[in-house]
Order: structure tokens, then sequence, then C-alpha cells
């Protein structure tokens, strides 16, 4: 539940609230108490909301829901390897760029920043009977062959336990298929 809260959002919600009833209290009705919580906590939560939002990195959607028997092969198969990266990419992070992008910097598909690829859905599926978690990348300035050829790199960096599988889903698009390899 949290995961899916912004920070930055609640920050703003919650200091605009207190520094309008600290102004109200301290321009209309003079009560000295209300106008403290409003200046002492109104605005440092209502500055700090802003400088979340303005280094906010919006969760990635799944491209589709997960079916019953996926979850209960995750349960099952999926590494710890897998299971973080699907965390870490379904809630709000902060002052990063894009979604894995150390990750693929250190995998060599990220020279710069204008060509880093960028993160667009996640999905839980089964391969042969192993759970496989497929990130879609939107991937303009990267071609497809450069994907195909770290595909092992790929492998090792997200092992052990994993396979990889690149393959085009769309123009542009990659899919990097991790499966697990029990």
């Amino acid at each position: 539940m949290l995961r899916q809260t912004s920070l930055g959002t609640l920050g703003l919600s919650v200091g605009g609230i207190l520094t309008v009833v600290g102004f109200w209290a301290y321009f209309i009705t003079d009560n000295a108490t209300l106008n403290l919580v409003g200046f002492f906590y109104g605005i440092p939560l209502l500055l700090g909301g802003l400088a979340l939002k303005a280094s906010e990195l919006k969760p990635v959607p799944l491209m589709q829901p997960t079916a019953e028997s996926v979850l209960a092969l995750r349960e099952q198969q999926a590494t710890a390897t897998q299971n973080q990266i699907r965390q870490d990419v379904t809630r709000y992070r902060y002052g990063q760029r894009a979604h894995l992008d150390s990750s693929l910097e250190r995998l060599g598909l990220s020279p710069t920043d204008e060509e880093c690829p960028v993160l667009v859905g996640v999905q839980e599926v089964e391969t042969a009977g192993a759970y496989t978690l497929v990130l879609e990348f939107e991937s303009p300035l990267m071609p497809l062959e450069l994907w195909q050829e770290k595909q092992d790199k790929i492998a090792s960096f997200f092992g052990p336990g994993v396979k990889a599988s690149v393959s085009p889903a769309g123009d542009r698009r990659v899919d990097v298929a991790l499966i697990a390899a029990p």
C-alpha cells in the first residue's frame, strides 16, 4: 500500500493544508498555536513535498494482470533478484533518472543519458514451466542486435539461477525475459 503512495504528493497535501491553516490563523483568527503549526510544520513539509515531487520516478505498470498459476510459480521458483527487481520497479523511487539505469549502465546498454532505454512495462508469465519476469524497454537509440549481444551478460548480471532472453516487442521496444532456472 505504501509502495503505491507518492510521498511527494503526501508531503504537498499535508504541508499545503498546514501552511494554509497557519496563514489563516495568523491573518484571520490571531491564534498563535495554529500559526506556529503552519509555519514550523506546514512550510517545511510543503517544501519537502516539492523536492520529492521534483525527483519522483513513477512505478512501472504491469502490462497484464498476473495469473494465479504464475503467482504460485513465483512463490516456488522466483529468485531473490527477480523479486527485488519486481518490487523496485513497481513502487515510487526518488533521485533516479530511470528504473534500472545503473544496471543498464553496467551492462553497457546506456552509454549516455540520452541513449538510456526506458522501462515501460513489466509482466509475469510462465515460460516452459518456469517463472519469468518480462521487462519491456523502450529503446529508440539502442538496436536490438546490441541487446541480443548482451544476452549472456544480462543473464550473468541478474543471476545466478536466471536465464535471459531478448526479443523485439514492437517498434523500438525490447522485451528482456528473466527466466528462473531452478
